[in-house]
């Protein structure tokens, strides 16, 4: 019993003496006074957002009171300052959201994405490779043909960017240039002559008279034009199997069973003896070259 009533004793003082310091620090508020420091802002600081100067309070009450100011100024100097962390985040996220469109439309994503589905349906294995396989390996595909144009994009305009060298509308010129390059390359005029006389504007044959406005659907008209042919010289040897099983089924007096049935097996032989992978992936990147 008096080892139960000395415990809560002493818990009651130490109570008792943390009340009092509250009220002590309650009744006795101690001044915090700003002070100036040297500032390593490289912009100028002619305007204050504090109400009254360091020192100026004469009573307890405007020690209280909230020294700032309900506005406040933002000083810039041309080329003296850079994009802050939140507005480059801004920008990561608007590139990151834009991303799938730009890989489809301004790179080789659209015409290897199109050959590899005419040569599934041409083997009409359904499924086979699945859509998550063909579309990863269109975007490898992808990263590995256009790895000139992003190293010259990385070289020219991100480096020199965040260097401080150029601004960012330089660093946008400088970075669209070398799409610019590999999307003319792949371009046939007749498409860029067409978006060219619809739109009025003249053109004298180089690539520096052209807008991207004009330059971007006339590079995605051209290769879905690419991507349709290659596709057509695909399906010639799979089409003499499927007439030469239909026929056999004909003569054999088997009409009702399906030729593509039959067919499929010897299609998939004559793929992996042709090593048609091999020849397909490596005929395709090299009409970018």
């Amino acid at each position: 019993m008096k080892r139960h009533f000395s415990g809560k004793r002493f818990l009651g003082i130490i109570c008792l003496l943390f009340s009092v310091g509250i009220l002590l620090y309650i009744c006795n508020p101690v001044p915090v006074y700003a002070t100036e420091r040297e500032s390593n802002l490289t912009g100028t600081t002619d305007e204050r957002t504090t109400m009254r100067n360091p020192g100026e309070a004469q009573s307890q009450e405007e020690l209280q009171e909230l020294n700032i100011g309900n506005t406040f100024s933002i000083t810039y100097n041309d080329g003296n300052g850079q994009i802050n962390g939140t507005l480059r985040i801004l920008i990561t996220l608007t590139l990151i959201a834009l991303a799938p469109t730009l890989i489809l439309m301004l790179t080789s994503f659209t015409r290897i994405i199109i050959v590899l589905h005419f040569t599934r349906a041409a083997l009409n294995t359904q499924t086979a490779p699945p859509n998550q396989v063909m579309i990863g390996l269109a975007l490898f595909l992808t990263f590995f043909i256009m790895q000139p144009t992003l190293n010259a994009v990385n070289e020219n305009a991100v480096i020199p960017f965040e260097a401080g060298e150029i601004d960012q509308e330089e660093a946008l010129k400088r970075g669209m240039e070398p799409f610019r390059d590999f999307m003319y390359g792949q371009t046939q005029k007749k498409d860029v002559r067409l978006f060219m006389e619809i739109s009025g504007t003249e053109w004298d044959g180089n690539l520096d008279s052209i807008p991207s406005s004009v330059l971007i659907p006339s590079f995605i008209i051209s290769e879905l034009r690419s991507a349709f042919i290659i596709g057509f010289f695909i399906y010639i040897p799979f089409i003499v199997i499927d007439m030469v099983v239909a026929s056999t089924l004909m003569s054999m007096g088997m009409m009702m069973l399906p030729p593509t049935t039959i067919s499929m097996p010897f299609k998939i032989l004559l793929f992996v003896l042709a090593d048609g992978w091999n020849l397909i992936i490596g005929s395709l990147v090299k009409t970018f070259y």
